[in-house]
This record gives C-alpha cells, sequence and structure tokens, in this order.
C-alpha cells in the first residue's frame, strides 16, 4: 500500500485544489503566525469550506494555548490538530481530551534519542511526526531540512507514525524505501519560494509516492 500523502502550509485555493487533484489524503493548514505559510481564521475557513470533506485537513500549532485552537476549530473544520511545539505527553493527551480530535505530535529528530522519545507519547496522541531539528531560533519545520533516516530504518514504535523533514519530489522514494515510512509530509519540498506552493511540484510528489 502506498504511503499516505500530507501537503502542509497549503495557503491559497489553488494549491488546495492541485492537492486534492493528486488525491493527497491530508492537506495541513499552519495557525503559526511567524510562520510564511500561517493562515488567517478566515482564510482557513474559506479553504476547508472548498475543500468540503474531499481531503482531510490538519490545523498546525506550535505551542497555541487553548484559546488559539479553539478559535481555528470555530473559523475551519479541522480533522485533526498537528502541535509542532514542545508539547509534553500530558499537553497532548490534554488537549484530546478536550477538543475530541485526533492529534498528531511532531518530533525534532537528530539522534536515535529523540526518535526514542515517541515511546513517551504512547496513549497521548494519535501519531508521531518525525521532523528535522531546525536550528536554535529557526521555524520548528519548513525549513528543507532533512534528517539522517537510518535512525527510522526498522522502526517499530507504539503509535502510527510519519515522517517530514527536506521531502521532496525527488527523494521521497527514497525516503520511504529506507525507512518504511506508512505517511509522508511535505511543505517547502513542494513550493518554487518559502509559502508559495508549486501544483506541478505537488502533483509530481504525489506521483513519486504512489511509484515507490
Amino acid at each position: 500500500m502506498p504511503a499516505k500523502i500530507k501537503i502542509c502550509g497549503i495557503s491559497t485555493p489553488e494549491a488546495l485544489d492541485a492537492t486534492i487533484a493528486a488525491r493527497a489524503d491530508y492537506a495541513g493548514l499552519v495557525f503559526y503566525p511567524a510562520s510564511p505559510r500561517a493562515v488567517t481564521s478566515n482564510v482557513a475557513g474559506a479553504l476547508t469550506s472548498r475543500a468540503a470533506g474531499q481531503i482531510a485537513m490538519v490545523g498546525l500549532f506550535v505551542d497555541a494555548d487553548d484559546a488559539v485552537i479553539a478559535d481555528a476549530l470555530v473559523a475551519a473544520k479541522l480533522n485533526a490538530l498537528q502541535l509542532h511545539g514542545s508539547e509534553s505527553p500530558e499537553r497532548v493527551a490534554q488537549l484530546r481530551a478536550r477538543f475530541g480530535k485526533p492529534v498528531w505530535k511532531a518530533l525534532p529528530v537528530a539522534s536515535a534519542s529523540d526518535v526514542a522519545r515517541a515511546a513517551a507519547y504512547a496513549g497521548a496522541a494519535d501519531l508521531i511526526l518525525f521532523d528535522a531539528k531546525t536550528p536554535k531560533g529557526a521555524l520548528p519545520g519548513g525549513m528543507g531540512l532533512a534528517f539522517d533516516w537510518s535512525l527510522l530504518a526498522g522502526y517499530r514504535g507504539a503509535l502510527p507514525w510519519g515522517l517530514a523533514g527536506g521531502l521532496n519530489p525527488t527523494n521521497v522514494a527514497e525516503a520511504i524505501a529506507r525507512t518504511g515510512a506508512p505517511l509522508v509530509d511535505t511543505s517547502s519540498g513542494v513550493e518554487s519560494a518559502p509559502g508559495v506552493k508549486d501544483t506541478d511540484k505537488i502533483t509530481n510528489f504525489a506521483f513519486a509516492v504512489r511509484l515507490a
């Protein structure tokens, strides 16, 4: 079975339409103002209405308080929450219980010990997303950085998981072959500039995943 596909950082109708046409499984909306891919509540609402159930919509948050997440859920029909900050297992469980949505927890990876941290989220998160660790002071994702995929070779965790970090149409097949990732997530890898999605790259990424 091909890996599931998530295109993150969707901010325009054109990017959303291309993601749906490519038959991706998830579209990500970024609710983090510091990101060049951030969307307002109004834009998020318009995009989820446009999706109209054709694709699952995932909201990305970075150490957000409950009010920010609640506002996003009022504005947009999100199917899942993705936490991309320093959220603890206790915080993940709290948000999952409060909002009744599946919660994905992104973990920055640079070493085997970072991968091992996933075990602490069993029973709290619904999915772990292994992403590249970014430099101190940089955005927590969307930087086009990859980590050593051999750290996930043969990985068998207690939770469903996915792979992010530096994935693009050229390398995603190799990434899947080396890690066995059941889900792959890209953002900057399908852009022509930060925050500007390239519809051809979205199409090619999905094609490469299905060929892997």
